[in-house]
């Protein structure tokens, strides 16, 4: 009887120093989620309102949810009494651990991020990057998707592409467009020039303003060459390049001009 009574206050006296703890603790826990998902919620509206990417909204609300619960479980474990140090060294290690397995992902990860939020191209655009020269079809947390112009499907991890150099074509509304046409030495400057010239100011699609530039570039081994330069608007660029070497050939033809192909003129002395 005795062995019941004392085993009793022990309980009791255990329930007297325990008992507000756990409570408060559970409090706390309860609590702290309540807090978390008010919190998440918030910065998910944040993140509409400021127009985020919704392909990185996701990412970015799990991952602001998950560290703010590991932060509420920690102190939870804490209030309980249970050192909270070992516990935070053990989930570090881990961390390392897993961060340089996935070094490469990760980077791949915050390029994407990066990306995203910075917007140095975006969906539909044609870039220049890491060798390639596509349409932007899809941006993805860890790669991005180009279609190049045979159709082809290129996919780039976004690590690369966060830091290395690209050219966006789709940046500016009008584009500057040059050609380099070649007639004979002995052939009319003036005519080639008044011609070229006059192709460009027929054409529609090439902008007044700046206006057409039309020199002579270049003393060649086999031709007389001239620069053509351009302006037109981004979406014409490449018909008005096709169609202008097009119509110079023909009209350089009907002008009469010569077209000069590579050629080496060889004198033959008499020694005798």
């Amino acid at each position: 009887m005795e062995e019941l009574d004392y085993y009793s206050s022990q309980i009791i006296d255990l329930a007297f120093v325990w008992g507000p703890k756990i409570i408060g603790a559970l409090v706390f826990l309860i609590a702290g989620l309540w807090i978390v998902g008010l919190i998440t919620k918030g910065v998910n509206r944040t993140m509409i309102k400021k127009d985020l990417d919704p392909n990185l909204r996701p990412m970015l609300k799990g991952l602001v949810s998950m560290i703010l619960r590991v932060l509420v479980f920690i102190s939870f474990i804490g209030m309980l009494g249970v050192e909270a140090t070992s516990f935070i060294a053990i989930l570090g290690a881990a961390g390392l651990a897993v961060g340089m397995a996935l070094s490469g992902t990760l980077q791949n990860f915050a390029g994407g991020v990066m990306i995203l939020v910075f917007k140095p191209y975006k969906k539909g655009d044609v870039i220049d990057a890491q060798g390639y020269i596509g349409a932007v079809h899809e941006i993805q947390i860890f790669n991005t998707i180009m279609k190049t112009p045979d159709n082809k499907t290129i996919i780039i991890p976004n690590g690369p592409l966060s830091t290395g150099s690209l050219t966006n074509f789709s940046t500016e509304a009008t584009r500057r467009v040059d050609w380099t046409f070649g007639i004979g030495y002995g052939d009319d400057v003036q005519t080639a020039k008044t011609l070229l010239k006059d192709l460009c100011e027929a054409d529609d699609r090439i902008l007044k303003d700046p206006a057409v530039f039309v020199g002579l570039g270049e003393l060649a081994d086999s031709s007389v060459n001239f620069n053509v330069r351009a302006w037109v608007n981004a979406a014409d660029y490449w018909d008005v390049y096709f169609d202008m070497n097009e119509k110079a050939y023909k009209a350089m033809v009907d002008a009469k001009l010569n077209i000069p192909y590579p050629q080496m003129d060889v004198h033959v002395h008499n020694a005798n």
